[in-house]
């Protein structure tokens, strides 16, 4: 798996090009702004790119345009977005077209290294990461809508995939086998016209759903 990692903090970049390199990854570009991200994906076409969602000269949104522009210029290459705080609205307009190899965690969960590695392999592979704080946000507070359809026990899984469980965690969590989850997830995403699971919690989130906490 190759990658390239844009942040303008230089011990980020190192950190985390040395927790790549120690689990297999190969990282062939390191950059600091979106014009060296956009110079380095193009030249590479890695995999992922990793980028920073604040980075210059304004330190606003310019990782998440130059994350947008890859999406659009190359989709084989798979966006991984990082962020120090919850920015729900970032979330939406990365997931808007399509949530097929995208990515959104906030910084702190580069600290569990599995969990970091494993989100990076899912979007290298297609799939798609959605922060659990990013998610509870986006769902709080908001009234039933279209979801209603959903069965009782259905809701509860779609929270605990809000969460980002996996559905060998939610079997856990539930005491089910792994074979009545999949048959939940599937009934959730046949209801509500979902492709994936990011697709499902953003789906939730216009629809107003109430995602319960736990």
């Amino acid at each position: 798996m190759r990658v390239v990692i844009a942040d303008d903090e230089l011990l980020l970049r190192d950190g985390l090009e040395r927790l790549l390199t120690e689990a297999g990854v190969d990282v062939v570009g390191k950059v600091a702004d979106p014009s060296g991200l956009l110079r380095s994906v193009r030249l590479t076409q890695p995999d992922v790119a990793i980028v920073d969602i604040k980075m210059p000269p304004t330190h606003t949104d310019e990782g998440l345009k130059a994350a947008l522009i890859i999406r659009s210029e190359l989709p084989g290459t798979g966006v991984l977005v990082l962020s120090q705080y919850v920015e729900k609205e970032y979330a939406a307009e990365l997931l808007a077209e399509s949530a097929e190899g995208v990515g959104y965690l906030l910084k702190d969960r580069v600290a569990d290294l599995d969990r970091f590695i494993d989100a990076v392999r899912r979007v290298a592979e297609g799939g798609s990461v959605l922060d659990p704080e990013v998610v509870s946000r986006m769902l709080a507070r908001r009234s039933a809508g279209p979801l209603d359809q959903l069965t009782p026990r259905e809701r509860e899984v779609l929270a605990l995939v809000a969460r980002g469980l996996s559905n060998d965690e939610i079997a856990g969590e539930l005491v089910v086998s792994l074979a009545t989850v999949k048959t939940h997830v599937g009934r959730i995403f046949a209801k509500i016209g979902a492709r994936d699971r990011a697709q499902a919690v953003m789906l939730a989130y216009e629809a107003g759903v109430v995602v319960p906490s736990t």
